[in-house]
Parts: structure tokens; sequence; C-alpha cells
């Protein structure tokens, strides 16, 4: 598998050749497992189906159980990633949001911690 790496701002990252990519390790598809929770339901146009079901199953009036099992699901439907080693999500009820806080997986090239960057407004 190869991957363009992502820079600190979210971009594509360019002009250093082989070096803008990662290939066949488990960061390759560590990155894709955090821009695929990155990516919501419905945002591309040529497929409406591809994406993390945010609207349908993660926010309203849906348990903090019902968001970790669409989160771990979508985690696992990314292509490499074999099982998740660990997982833990904080809810605040006041401020209504959710952060994953920990999510380190098992790949096909060996285990890797996601830094996953963003909250979930519930």
């Amino acid at each position: 598998m190869r991957y363009r790496k992502l820079s600190s701002s979210g971009d594509y990252t360019f002009g250093n050749g082989l070096l803008d990519f990662y290939q066949d390790s488990p960061e390759a598809i560590g990155q894709a497992v955090q821009t695929a929770l990155l990516f919501w339901q419905g945002e591309w146009f040529l497929n409406i189906d591809e994406g993390t079901p945010y609207m349908t199953q993660i926010l309203g009036k849906r348990s903090k159980d019902e968001a970790d099992r669409a989160i771990r699901n979508r985690v696992l439907s990314v292509t490499g990633v074999t099982d998740i080693a660990s997982y833990a999500s904080v809810l605040d009820p006041d401020s209504r949001k959710m952060a994953v806080t920990d999510l380190t997986i098992n790949t096909v090239y060996g285990p890797t911690t996601v830094q996953i960057v963003n909250y979930v407004n519930f």
C-alpha cells in the first residue's frame, strides 16, 4: 500500500519525491484510518454511501455505545486493518462533544496508533 503523507495542517505533501509517501507500513494504514474518520458519509457525490455515518449513526440522540460501535466499524472497514488493539472515547454531556482519546490498530504491516484530531458535536 502506498499512501501520500499529510502535512501537520492536513494537506498533501509534495516536492520530496518518494519521501512524500508511506509505503507498505503501519503508518500508511493509520493515516488511511485517520482520513476515513474525517470523511463524512454523503460527502462524495460519486458514492454517497461511502464515509463515516456521523449523521445516521453517531450524531443526535444516540448513545455513546452506538457512536463507539459506528466508529469502530468504520475503522475496521479500512483496507489493511486487521483489528483494533485499543480504543477509548470520552463524551462530555455538558458540551455535547465526543472525542476518541485512544485508537491503536493492528494492520497487515504491524501495529500503529492513530492520531485523532477532531471532536464530534452531538
